[in-house]
């Protein structure tokens, strides 16, 4: 299926549900509610808001600090943040850089007759421009290509495009809600919010070591989901090109929608919300074209709003079985405490598999060997402190520390417990939905 498929499901999902627009009550808007109306469901209505990566969930309690203002019918709302990193590593393989990791959200909302919300939104990144080399500094981490060769000890670039999608909410009742997603760029039912979106790593500049075993795919080519929600609960299921973003970092990709997935959501209290996912990628690596993938993740979230402060963390696995019956698990657990209103700490702790990539570095080709060698552990601790220096943006200052354990079988190329060391100025867009742009 061709990119002009896709376009045409935008355009059908629009014509469908304005069908119903003549009928729009404005006071209907995404988020309010009549004087007299019965108490919303809070599940329901924290998907329609769409703050997180994709079709994803996270516990009800979590707040998108957004830049909000109506527009005639419409709700438009900016979300983003920008950091300006510092890092040097330790060991032979270790690398010093400036770059810059960022991802800005314009969304655009509205009420279509009583029980209908049309959302479009985009997620752009200046990581093209701002991450030089086509990869930023990271040991141990692997995934994707630069210059045709398998990228090792670094973290690859975001696409300037990282999603434009249309979504559309049919809410069937109180408790029931029924949900489509189309974009020729976008985050298929897979996995949490993706890494950059999650409020348990809202803090942390760097990628998780895991992100190739658990949430890689949150930007993917024409991607398709339908989910249906009722209570507490929500079923998923997606149809994506399986194959990850190539070195062009500004353009669109695109192909057939040769991949799938399916994902169970709970969020059984305000402040909780677990998943369960499953996805078969076909051909996801440039590097190894012929070897497809089944991806399974399982994860839990918590947040708890605090006085002058707010906790979020994640628990979270995910295991690729190759084609070629290799398995790799990654296990990951993060969390972060504002307190004292401007201040943030934080922490995330890994286990992650790794291939004989690591013993290539960055002369690894298509072809070469991807067999499991050992588990890395990594332990990062972070901390910055918020200062009111831009409008309605928040700008803070801090830096993390990152501790590596070495598997036996590459000891001697990195020693037993290399350290990276980040500093960095983080921007972020300030507040909860109160301030006006």
């Amino acid at each position: 299926m061709s990119r002009t498929f896709f376009l045409k499901t935008i355009c059908v999902l629009l014509l469908a549900v304005s069908a119903d627009a003549q009928t729009m009550d404005h006071s209907q808007m995404p988020g309010m509610s009549m004087p007299n109306a019965p108490q919303a469901n809070p599940f329901i209505e924290s998907i329609i808001q769409h703050s997180t990566s994709g079709t994803s969930a996270e516990p009800d309690s979590t707040s998108a600090p957004m830049l909000m203002t109506m527009k005639g019918k419409w709700m438009l709302m900016f979300h983003g943040t920008a950091f300006i990193n510092v890092i040097q590593q330790s060991s032979a393989r270790g690398h010093d850089k400036v770059f810059s990791t960022n991802w800005f959200m314009p969304m655009a909302q509205r009420s279509i007759g009583e029980n209908g919300t049309l959302t479009l939104r985009t997620m752009l990144s200046l990581e093209p421009a701002t991450v030089t080399g086509r990869f930023y500094p990271e040991l141990f981490q692997v995934g994707e290509t630069a210059f045709g060769k398998g990228i090792v000890d670094g973290q690859h670039p975001h696409d300037f495009f990282m999603e434009i999608a249309a979504l559309y909410d049919h809410k069937l009742g109180r408790d029931t809600l029924l949900s489509f997603y189309a974009a020729p760029v976008g985050d298929p039912a897979m996995g949490p919010a993706a890494y950059p979106h999650r409020a348990s790593a809202s803090e942390d500049p760097i990628a998780p070591l895991g992100h190739h075993l658990q949430d890689s795919t949150h930007i993917a080519s024409d991607v398709i989901t339908a989910g249906f929600t009722h209570k507490i609960f929500r079923v998923e299921a997606s149809g994506f090109h399986g194959r990850e973003p190539d070195e062009n970092r500004w353009n669109i990709d695109q192909g057939k929608l040769d991949s799938w997935s399916t994902r169970l959501t709970v969020n059984p209290a305000q402040h909780w919300s677990a998943q369960y996912s499953f996805a078969r990628l076909t051909s996801p690596e440039a590097l190894h074209p012929a070897e497809d993938i089944d991806r399974m993740t399982s994860s839990v979230m918590y947040n708890r709003p605090l006085k002058n402060g707010n906790f979020a963390g994640t628990l979270l696995w995910g295991r690729n079985k190759t084609s070629d019956h290799q398995v790799f698990n990654g296990y990951l657990a993060e969390g972060t405490l504002r307190f004292a209103k401007s201040n943030n700490v934080w922490s995330r702790i890994e286990l992650v598999d790794r291939s004989s990539e690591l013993l290539l570095g960055n002369n690894a080709l298509p072809g070469s060997p991807d067999n499991f060698i050992g588990r890395v552990k990594a332990f990062t601790a972070g901390y910055d402190h918020d200062f009111d220096l831009i409008p309605h943006i928040t700008t803070a200052f801090g830096g993390q520390v990152t501790v590596y354990g070495a598997p036996d079988t590459v000891k001697a190329i990195y020693g037993s417990h290399p350290v990276g060391v980040v500093l960095f100025v983080h921007f972020k867009v300030k507040g909860k939905g109160q301030h006006k742009m």
